[in-house]
């Protein structure tokens, strides 16, 4: 059977980091993928990753896989269709983790604009390969399956956006263009995953705090609140 590339509505599997079986499965693999597609998913990443899309063959997926190139057809459809579900996977869950951080934060503009700075970073960092492609391979994606991608990076982009908007209605951000801060976090934040390395001098939690920091220094954090 074709693996499909429709998104459906799920809790967000947990990130490579959080996951005790699978320390560093990644993301986009689902629990209910069976073993073949979980080794393609799993070497796709790897060879796009290194070689490009474009770069990449069917045939050099299916041999770091160890499967025949007939399994690839038979689960994905095509390379292209690889390519779009992994990016599907990957913005469904970052905009899941997002959600659930942004539901669990409260009601405070300086916590929920932590909270989904938090989940951004972390799945960036979690998720490098995934980085990767979802940021380099847009382009070659065909004019729908790139639509569906774009969509889903407004999603994101618009979490944040109503964050800081209702921050900034409330006094408790002070940012001129809460739109533009807003732009400016989520680009910081997708950044990460271009230099974070695992043998790097911060932490996941250095950089989320970090992040953090900087996230309310740029939309003027203020709180009504303290004592002048």
């Amino acid at each position: 059977m074709t693996t499909s590339t429709k998104a459906t509505s799920r809790r967000p599997e947990q990130t490579p980091e959080q996951t005790p079986d699978h320390p560093s499965r990644s993301s986009v693999i689902h629990d209910s993928d069976d073993p073949i597609a979980v080794a393609v998913l799993d070497a796709a990443l790897a060879t796009m990753a290194a070689k490009g899309y474009h770069g990449t063959s069917v045939r050099d997926i299916a041999t770091a896989a160890g499967v025949a190139s007939g399994s690839i057809y038979t689960h994905f459809g095509s390379k292209h269709d690889l390519l779009a579900l992994i990016m599907n996977r990957g913005m469904d869950g970052l905009i899941a983790h997002t959600e659930d951080a942004l539901f669990h934060a409260g009601t405070d503009p300086a916590d929920r604009l932590r909270a989904i700075v938090g989940a951004h970073v972390r799945v960036h960092v979690s998720g490098l390969r995934e980085s990767l492609l979802g940021n380099s391979e847009l382009r070659s994606l065909e004019p729908a399956a790139r639509e569906l991608i774009v969509s889903k990076r407004d999603t994101q982009r618009r979490m944040f956006d109503r964050v800081i908007v209702d921050g900034a209605e409330r006094g408790v951000f002070r940012a001129a263009d809460p739109i533009a801060a807003s732009r400016f976090i989520v680009t910081a934040c997708t950044a990460v995953a271009t230099w974070y390395h695992p043998d790097g001098a911060m932490s996941p939690d250095e950089i989320v705090e970090s992040h953090q920091r900087i996230a309310l220094d740029t939309v003027g954090h203020h709180d009504p609140s303290a004592t002048p």
